[in-house]
């Protein structure tokens, strides 16, 4: 019991770490988004590798590194997964600096549905009655808000794709979180380097502010302690109570988006959202409730 909530609390704390990470890149709001995405990836790396030094796993870290050289589809899967996160972090900058904080909270309401549909289509996993009708359900609400709202939800439905796509391809990959992490920071690193050599070179404007240039570096650090946090918390809790979880992170971006940053939140907005709403409710009950009928029948 008190592994469970050790577990709830990591969650906890890494959820509303990310609820609320939308406020560090406003803070950034000055600076191009590929830019940001540049600091971010290779300051990442460099928190990474400090924090394999500080828990003495440097030699497991290059054990892993020669692994991957022998085993050449780990190897591909870890730089899928290198660019898919790359791709989905750059789309949610741009989005939250660009006052589309909303549409990416929608994103992020849709992504569990999206890993159900990739676990039923690659994986061959179950699909249950009630989870249809929460697919149904959700396709609705986005076929709304494109038809009401006038454009398609592009930057909901990227960021959606892009983590579920990164969620499948790292059931994939054998590697322990940290080094993984780790890892996929690694193989970007060098083209992030290239970006900002290149902005350097190009740049002709006024020099960045010492607040800029600390919260460009605090960037790594910002992106690896929710995954650490979220990674320790996934040891000790069940996926059905990290499942309600998740929801905690895209609640407070919208929640941000609406009340702290004015953006608009039109009826086009509250009935996707509403169809998006019922539809997670629905899909959570159904696997809890088949869940539960599953372990009563093999008692």
């Amino acid at each position: 019991m008190e592994n469970k909530k050790i577990g709830v609390i990591y969650a906890l704390f890494a959820y509303v770490l990310w609820g609320i990470l939308p406020l560090y890149w406003k803070m950034l709001q000055h600076i191009r988004a590929e830019e940001i995405l540049s600091y971010r990836i290779v300051t990442s790396f460099l928190f990474m590798v400090a924090l394999l030094f500080i828990q003495k796993s440097w030699s497991t870290f290059l054990h892993t590194c020669q692994w991957l050289w022998k085993e050449k589809k780990q190897a591909v899967a870890s730089v899928m997964a290198a660019f898919l996160i790359s791709a989905n972090w750059f789309i949610y900058i741009w989005a939250v600096n660009h006052d589309h904080m909303v549409e990416a909270s929608l994103g992020y309401y849709m992504n569990p549905l999206l890993n159900v549909v990739l676990g039923v289509i690659v994986l061959k996993e179950r699909l249950y009655k009630w989870q249809v009708v929460s697919f149904i359900l959700a396709a609705v609400g986005v076929v709304f808000m494109t038809i009401e709202y006038g454009k398609f939800p592009w930057i909901a439905l990227s960021l959606a794709c892009s983590f579920a796509l990164y969620s499948l391809v790292k059931k994939v990959i054998k590697v322990d979180a940290t080094i993984g992490l780790t890892i996929e920071t690694m193989f970007v690193a060098p083209f992030a380097l290239a970006w900002i050599i290149h902005s350097f070179s190009q740049w002709h404007g006024p020099s960045f502010s010492l607040t800029t240039m600390v919260l460009l570096a605090g960037a790594g650090p910002a992106t690896a302690l929710p995954l650490l946090y979220f990674s320790k918390g996934a040891q000790h809790i069940s996926l059905t109570v990290l499942g309600f979880l998740q929801y905690i992170s895209p609640t407070l971006s919208l929640l941000l988006g609406v009340f702290l940053f004015h953006e608009p939140f039109t009826n086009a907005h509250m009935y996707a959202f509403s169809c998006i709403w019922t539809a997670l409710l629905l899909f959570s009950l159904s696997s809890t409730w088949e869940k539960r009928r599953e372990k009563s029948l093999n008692v």
